[in-house]
């Protein structure tokens, strides 16, 4: 099997080290209980020589002559192991039946799906507003006949036992003649040379995919609400309606979405049509549609349709929510550090992080082959959230509910290699969803290093987390798994990306597991100013200030270290007690 890579942030350019390990639950168990013995060895060093509670001369035999030790390293063996932190399996959320509200927009037949457990769609009206999702098969004035075109074409394409590369790409500008001359479909057609006869399923595939995107009106039958910035809301669909979706994006038919030109209707919208996949092979294309094929292969086989629902929800934080972060008394959350596992694997249950583009999905139908975009690739049920998620702003995040993995993966960038499927095996929810959250919050691009460290960044660093780990609506609130967000190219320092994260989980009472992905040093470093912070009390809005404080000191050396710093001000505070 091949191993996996991680970069630490969507923006990350450089490798990272990678697991090869032969049977990967066994070496995960032996991993655990050897880095649990290093771990507490660690800490135990640490305690000795950094924090001051006892020195090396004070203990013998094992035993500490401080009185206060035994009581000190209780306190302060706070670092968890991975199997400590709470997950959705753990229980189910208290979800209730599940209910169409103002702000909740369900796609299917909430009695049907209540009392029978079907997932039927819901009846409604075609709306072609701005309001809404403008449908390939509206029956508006301006698109029915464009969607008579459409249905045609495709019908041909699903009539036949197999259908070339050259038929697709013909179907697709016969709907959209005015790129007949700026689309291409490079990359859609060397990907079939490419790709081993074993492999190549694709012919008799794309009549399947043409059949699953005609059923569009009877699939989707109500109006699928934009989920705009400012205002909190959700959307649920079934997995065979996001499947259908996403055929009719594969075959490039949702009006309007074809321009990035800034006074676009959509301008404030990521691209979901898949024109762009289509077009500039590159080896990363290459890995990205045999991703997206498996997808729709596993989707269009009634033996593998997957049979239940994924919930959308953008929440936007309001500003008299906003914590004020220097008055926080809040202590540190538990806290599990490690150098290697996945946030997608090992983080399992947990609510993801994904490292986002206020574009959610960033470069996924392009170029981009980082850490969301991976994400995407491997559960492509998240690409849907293109089609309805305008741009995010700076206090809000997308919490997406039940999403299926359906593929594994090597590598990432110019290595990442599609592995082959995946069998997810997560339990499901009271609403039928896997039991997986999976949680989107954007980094600034800091273009000049030092702005990371000006109070107000600080403050929308943590808002921005905060926003994405709070929790709503009274659910169960698993821990969260989350890494090096918004470092490597967006020049995001490791430390205070760790520490926001650490006190944004604090607030929101909720524990929080980082993956350094091979980053052994920040490791190491992390768990002992954890360890320190943890043993003195020092609580959020403590170390906010101190955040504060580094800022100046930050720019009047710019050579200054974070974590030393805070070192520096706890044992000069003790001092002076």
């Amino acid at each position: 099997m091949k191993s996996h890579k991680h970069n630490d942030s969507s923006q990350m350019k450089e490798a990272l080290q990678h697991d090869t390990q032969q049977n990967p639950q066994k070496e995960k168990e032996k991993h655990e209980k050897e880095q649990c013995s290093n771990d507490s060895r660690n800490q135990d060093s640490f305690l000795l020589s950094s924090s001051g509670i006892c020195s090396a001369e004070n203990v013998k035999d094992g035993q500490a002559e401080c009185p206060e030790f035994l009581q000190q390293m209780e306190r302060t063996l706070s670092c968890c192991q991975l199997k400590d932190m709470k997950r959705l399996q753990h229980g189910d959320m208290k979800l209730g039946p599940l209910r169409f509200t103002r702000r909740h927009t369900v796609l299917i037949d909430v009695d049907t799906f209540n009392s029978q457990r079907k997932f039927l769609p819901t009846k409604g009206r075609d709306l072609w507003h701005s309001d809404f999702v403008k449908m390939p098969c509206s029956q508006s004035a301006n698109q029915k006949s464009k969607w008579d075109v459409i249905s045609k074409k495709l019908k041909s394409l699903a009539s036949k036992k197999t259908v070339s590369v050259k038929d697709v790409e013909e179907a697709i500008i016969k709907y959209n003649p005015k790129y007949k001359d700026q689309w291409s479909f490079d990359a859609l057609h060397t990907f079939n040379k490419n790709i081993p006869d074993t492999e190549n399923y694709f012919k008799t595939l794309f009549p399947k995919i043409a059949a699953l995107a005609l059923k569009l009106p009877d699939f989707v039958n109500k109006a699928i609400p934009l989920l705009r910035k400012g205002q909190s809301a959700t959307i649920t669909l079934s997995q065979v309606q996001i499947s259908c979706l996403l055929a009719n994006a594969f075959f490039c038919t949702f009006p309007h979405r074809n321009t990035s030109n800034p006074t676009a209707e959509y301008a404030g919208y990521p691209t979901i049509n898949f024109n762009s996949l289509f077009g500039n092979w590159s080896e990363r294309k290459r890995e990205k549609l045999r991703a997206i094929m498996h997808y729709f292969k596993e989707v269009t086989d009634e033996s593998t349709r997957p049979k239940g629902l994924v919930t959308f929800h953008r929440e936007c934080l309001s500003y008299t929510d906003m914590p004020t972060w220097e008055s926080c008394k809040e202590n540190l959350s538990k806290l599990h550090i490690t150098s290697e596992g996945q946030i997608e694997l090992e983080g399992k249950g947990m609510l993801q992080v994904d490292f986002a583009n206020s574009l959610i999905g960033g470069g996924v139908l392009g170029s981009g082959l980082l850490q969301e975009e991976i994400l995407f690739l491997i559960n492509p049920e998240l690409i849907v959230a293109r089609l309805f998620t305008e741009k995010l702003e700076d206090n809000e995040c997308l919490i997406i509910t039940g999403s299926q993995q359906f593929s594994s993966y090597s590598g990432f960038g110019d290595s990442f290699e599609w592995a082959g499927p995946y069998e997810d095996q997560s339990e499901r929810d009271q609403w039928a969803r896997r039991k997986t959250q999976i949680l989107a919050i954007d980094a600034m691009n800091f273009r000049h290093c030092m702005d990371q460290y000006k109070r107000r960044h600080i403050n929308r660093e943590l808002n921005k987390a905060y926003c994405g780990f709070k929790g709503y609506d009274g659910h169960e609130k698993p821990d969260i798994a989350t890494g090096k967000w918004g470092c490597g190219a967006f020049n995001g320092d490791p430390q205070l990306k760790a520490l926001i994260q650490l006190m944004a989980a604090a607030k929101a009472k909720r524990g929080l597991a980082f993956f350094t992905f091979g980053d052994e040093y920040l490791k190491q470093s992390l768990q002992h100013i954890y360890e320190l912070m943890f043993t003195e009390g020092i609580t959020v809005g403590t170390l906010y200030k101190l955040l504060c404080e580094f800022s100046s000191a930050k720019h009047r050396d710019s050579d200054v270290d974070l974590f030393d710093f805070i070192k520096k001000n706890i044992r000069n505070s003790k001092s002076h007690l």
